[in-house]
């Protein structure tokens, strides 16, 4: 069984502790892997190297910087197979799941090539007679990233290193203990693409050492993804001693279907939208509000496409849903599932113990589906992230909208209508940061930002689009007048008398 270790100043290095986490094929329920838990000493030398690559790597023109990005960039393209395998592999997505995980994160990577584009400045001269003023956008140092494990390659190399890299910043990424071999990979692929070492460091570590890193004075700034819980902690922890934080949390995406949808697509959608990626995603659809006169056929669509799906091992390219990614999380799931039975939610399809043949041990649960769930029942108001879908019945569009509003949560938020007005009147007042119309995982290209609201997200800037260079940025501006050597007098920078 192979001992992973950290990626330290552009080594890996052998980690000393004596504490670590298994880590699983969660398609066959084997070990794999033991992920350690790094030392305080550890974590501390990831974060010195970050500080001393700093100055050198914000001095380097951003035209160079990005092309390291340039050369990643064909590098993932040279190893998409090896990483699609790798994410399958450690996480359990099916294969095209798992590629579209890569795919992010190279679409990440092109996003932070634009680099040059997106942090240029503005000037203006004759702010007063003889005075120019010039805003920079300049890097502030080292960052910290905290990724989860549910998208091993998209996160931590498609959202929170590319532009802090391109930025000039350089990074301690603590990847997630259940998946961080995908990480560790593409930081190894950072190298060969000519990083200089120090720049990018991904470590393993304990609650003990993240609070560490929190507080950690030469941490500027930290780009988090988890639970509401844990980014409540992160966000008021580091923004007490004056680091930026954004963090990306939870949610509880619902979807309004109208009377006048197209059923068989929307049903498509939904099914795609709730049960990809076995629900572990934050983009997942765990709930659809169902216009009474047509829910009894969209369920039966939404059924009919159901028992067409294979469960099975995530790198077999035949599966349309792996496993979750550990056994505690399969075991959590199904508890959840008897408790919203027990809560009087009306269950119309188990997924409790499928039957994968050849695959006994996977961490499996099938698709789940519950209707009638009633508001107040905790399985449609907290999340789950788990393939569970719930069923809510409404009288009209102001009945479902008012529902939906109603949830601490505000990451995505879809409707299916043919209604123009509808869906303006949706689009208008939903609180989902990011709608879809007729889109069941309404996630923006990655030159928009990633933008979820409420207990979704807390902090001011969100990842991806112009928001991700802002957050690793900040401005300066610097006002300069210059004097006449000959007499020691202020002069003026027009010469122009408006004769043409």
């Amino acid at each position: 069984m192979q001992i992973l270790r950290p990626f330290i100043n552009g080594q890996f290095v052998d980690s000393t502790t004596t504490k670590f986490t298994p880590a699983y094929n969660p398609s066959t329920g084997e070990v794999t892997h033991q992920v350690p838990s790094c030392t305080a000493a550890e974590v501390e030398a990831a974060v010195a190297a970050a500080a001393a690559a700093y100055p050198a790597w914000s001095a380097t023109p951003v035209m160079k910087r990005v092309q390291v990005l340039y050369r990643l960039r064909d590098l993932l393209d040279q190893h998409m197979d090896e990483l699609t395998h790798l994410v399958a592999e450690e996480h359990g997505k099916v294969w095209d799941e798992a590629l579209g995980d890569v795919l992010k994160a190279k679409e990440g990577t092109e996003l932070a090539i634009s680099a040059p584009l997106q942090l240029l400045g503005e000037n203006m001269m004759d702010t007063s007679t003889g005075y120019d003023t010039v805003l920079s956008r300049v890097p502030l140092g080292v960052f910290l990233g905290i990724a989860p494990f549910n998208f091993p390659a998209m996160i931590p190399m498609g959202w929170m290193a590319p532009a802090c890299i391109a930025s000039g910043n350089t990074m301690v990424l603590k990847a997630a203990s259940p998946t961080p071999r995908t990480a560790l990979r593409i930081a190894e692929l950072y190298k060969q693409a000519g990083l200089p070492d120090g720049v990018l460091n991904v470590i393993t570590c304990g609650r003990n050492e993240v609070t560490t890193l929190l507080n950690h004075p030469q941490v500027k700034g930290v780009t988090f993804v988890g639970s509401t819980k844990v980014g409540k902690i992160v966000y008021s922890t580091a923004a007490e001693t004056g680091k930026r934080v954004q963090a990306l949390c939870e949610a509880k995406n619902h979807a309004l279907v109208l009377e006048d949808a197209q059923i068989n697509r929307s049903a498509a959608g939904i099914v795609n939208a709730a049960f990809g990626c076995a629900g572990e995603r934050c983009m997942a659809l765990p709930v659809v509000v169902a216009q009474e006169s047509i829910a009894d056929e969209l369920v039966a669509a939404i059924l009919e496409q159901l028992a067409t799906k294979k469960i099975g091992p995530g790198y077999d390219k035949t599966s349309h849903m792996g496993p979750v990614y550990s056994p505690e999380h399969r075991d959590y799931v199904n508890q959840r599932i008897q408790a919203a039975i027990d809560e009087g939610a009306q269950l119309i399809l188990d997924g409790r113990n499928p039957s994968v043949p050849g695959h006994e041990n996977g961490f499996y649960v099938g698709p789940t589906v519950f209707d009638h769930v009633q508001p107040g029942m905790d399985v449609g108001e907290s999340e789950i992230f788990g393939p569970v879908l719930c069923i809510k019945r409404v009288k009209d569009f102001e009945e479902g909208l008012a529902i939906m509003n109603a949830s601490p949560f505000a990451n995505g938020s879809v409707i299916f209508t043919q209604s123009g007005y509808y869906a303006r009147q949706f689009a208008a007042r939903t609180h989902g940061g990011m709608v879809g119309v007729n889109v069941g995982i309404p996630v923006p290209v990655g030159y928009f930002p990633f933008a979820g609201h409420k207990d979704s997200f807390f902090g001011d800037l969100h990842c991806l689009g112009r928001d991700a260079f802002r957050f690793f940025t900040e401005s300066r501006v610097v006002t300069t007048t210059w004097f006449d050597e000959t007499e020691g007098k202020k002069k003026s920078t027009s010469t122009w008398d408006g004769t043409i």
